[in-house]
């Protein structure tokens, strides 16, 4: 009987402290160049209050504009979009003072790498100018092996203003059964989806089939449904979302629609685009002249209903993310340096300014840990 009891006790104080913990880091990857950054900001993320305070900063490591944490928790792995020269790097990560340390840095084998993706066994990275993807596995100590496998994209599209002429691969994403791998192509104006074979020593990723998107819009981001069942591709230049049913690495289209209003004439430049963790409601931000974020429910056939577009408060809002609680939704403003914090209606899934900012160089990728 006290066994038991003890038991219990020990489970109720367990939840008591799942349930009170209010403190999260928050990552930042920027870009260093022209200097408003100094690399990767690990910050202290308050839940109730959203008040921030600054943990630690990685210094020395250039334009590491996309970070991923390891799934053991242990890691952090950053590009660093430097053209010619990009490579890609390593970090032991301590999630209680948010200290990195330097591990190593291997050519990403690709120009400007924009994008990273991570599981227990690969990392996947999406080189934006060389028009290619990398695929590294990682060591016992956390360090990264040479490239495993490069595959080279070579298409193009219609973009009159040169933005098509090669391949631009913009995202690595792996599907929500694990099994495949999405990458959009913004420059050929396609989404490919992989086999993914983590263990395989030659051909970790091979083509399962390619996906033509509607020619001239560029697709940049796609994100997923929690219960897998749907996905939502953003084109960056014109801002419109593509909902597609997903099945067993198979995408079928069953909507088009736009983010800004009918008589917008400005440059769109789509950027990121999220599901809440409930997955009721969808979130995509523009960048350009439109500055804004535009919010969707999500109904119960995937198809979104829009709610409403309201400006994200800076300027080039990059990567945004939702804290763990919901309550919160912070969007990173490439060139106001600054993350704007948006209180969260988790009933309605409206935006409202909290008056709370982070002030930091050029943020481009936020995560939450």
């Amino acid at each position: 009987m006290k066994k038991l009891s003890s038991l219990l006790i020990l489970s109720m104080l367990s939840t008591l402290s799942f349930a009170q913990k209010t403190n999260y880091n928050l990552i930042v990857g920027t870009y260093t160049a022209p200097g408003k950054s100094e690399g990767i900001y690990t910050y202290d993320f308050n839940t109730l209050t959203a008040a921030t305070t600054v943990k630690s900063i990685t210094k020395n490591t250039a334009n590491p504009s996309y970070v991923a944490v390891s799934p053991d928790n242990k890691f952090i792995y950053a590009v660093n979009e430097t053209g010619a020269t990009s490579t890609v790097s390593a970090f032991k990560y301590d999630a209680k003072t948010g200290e990195l340390t330097f591990l190593n840095k291997v050519d990403s084998h690709g120009a400007d790498p924009c994008f990273i993706t991570v599981d227990a066994k690969n990392i996947i990275v999406a080189n934006y100018s060389g028009g290619s993807l990398a695929v590294f596995s990682r060591k016992a100590d956390g360090s990264l092996t040479e490239a495993l496998q490069i595959i080279k994209h070579t298409g193009k599209s219609i973009d009159p203003k040169g933005r098509q002429e090669s391949a631009h691969v913009h995202m690595t994403k792996f599907t929500p059964d694990h099994k495949y791998l999405i990458v959009n192509d913004l420059g050929e104006d396609q989404t490919y989806i992989y086999n993914y074979n983590p263990t395989s020593k030659e051909k970790i990723l091979t083509v399962k089939s390619v996906l033509k998107t509607n020619a001239g819009t560029g697709p940049r981001h796609i994100t997923f449904s929690p219960n897998g069942k749907f996905a939502y591709l953003a084109h960056e230049f014109n801002g419109s979302i593509t909902v597609f049913a997903y099945a067993d690495g198979s995408l079928t289209k069953i909507q088009e629609i736009g983010t800004t209003p009918k008589d917008f004439t400005g440059k769109v430049d789509g950027a990121d685009i999220h599901v809440s963790a409930d997955g009721k409601f969808l979130y995509e931000t523009n960048r350009g002249d439109a500055n804004s974020i535009s919010a969707f429910s999500i109904l119960p056939t995937g198809k979104l209903k829009f709610i409403e577009t309201v400006s994200t408060l800076g300027k080039g809002p990059r990567n945004f993310t939702i804290d763990p609680t919901g309550k919160f939704l912070l969007i990173g403003h490439q060139y106001t340096n600054n993350i704007v914090i948006f209180n969260r209606n988790k009933t309605t899934g409206k935006l409202t300014d909290s008056g709370k900012r982070i002030d930091v160089g050029a943020p481009v990728c936020l995560v939450f840990n």
